[in-house]
């Protein structure tokens, strides 16, 4: 008899516990997998020594090690053109450094030989829609590692002390007219050679004898 309610009991608690079992399999949800960002990565564009350069910050943030790729680029565009300027391979998902505003060049001590949207003809910069000039206007700029970020960037504003274009003259700076291609200090020397002159003239006349 005891054998037998023992055997019932063993069955019940097998019955009931495998059910609880299922039961509980059926609520269970497995973690999903958190997808990579770039984090709070930024793009900002400065003027160095009239220069326009583009300022980087690059942060993947991949807690499950998801991300295909750890290289690193910047996408500017707007709705016709567009340029991608490789920024370089993430190091401990970290990369930050800076990089030319495209159409810009320096010389080896940094100095500005080239800007976007300017050309050097004829021995003067003019302005030119050629050489990135769209860059300059209202543009999109997105970073690239897989995954993406959209970024705000604008080219760099002129200051007093720094402006991203080529120094050239204004209206306001230009030397004042003279009737003349040359300029007021040297007509001024002229006439005042032309001047010396007649007198010279006149002083090597020979005087007429006194009557």
């Amino acid at each position: 008899m005891r054998r037998t309610i023992a055997v019932l009991a063993l069955t019940a608690f097998l019955a009931f516990g495998g059910a609880a079992a299922a039961n509980a399999d059926d609520h269970y949800t497995p973690d999903e997998p958190k997808q990579p960002t770039l984090g709070g990565s930024t793009a900002v564009g400065e003027c160095i020594k009239d220069a326009p350069w583009i300022f980087y910050d690059v942060e993947l943030v991949d807690p499950d090690d998801l991300a295909t790729g750890h290289t690193a680029s910047l996408i500017i565009s707007d709705a016709t053109h567009s340029v991608t300027l490789p920024l370089g391979t993430l190091v401990d998902n970290q990369l930050s450094g800076r990089v030319l505003w495209p159409g810009a060049s320096v010389d080896a001590s940094g100095n500005p030989t080239g800007w976007p949207g300017w050309a050097y003809e004829n021995g003067a910069w003019v302005e030119t829609s050629d050489n990135y000039a769209w860059t300059r206007g209202d543009v999109t700029a997105v970073l690239s590692v897989n995954p993406t970020k959209e970024v705000p960037l604008a080219y760099p504003p002129a200051t007093p002390e720094c402006a991203a274009m080529p120094a050239v003259l204004s209206a306001s700076e230009e030397l004042p007219a003279t009737g003349s291609d040359f300029p007021f200090v040297n007509v001024a020397a002229f006439a005042g050679v032309i001047a010396l002159v007649g007198v010279g003239l006149a002083l090597a006349r020979p005087r007429r004898a006194q009557r």
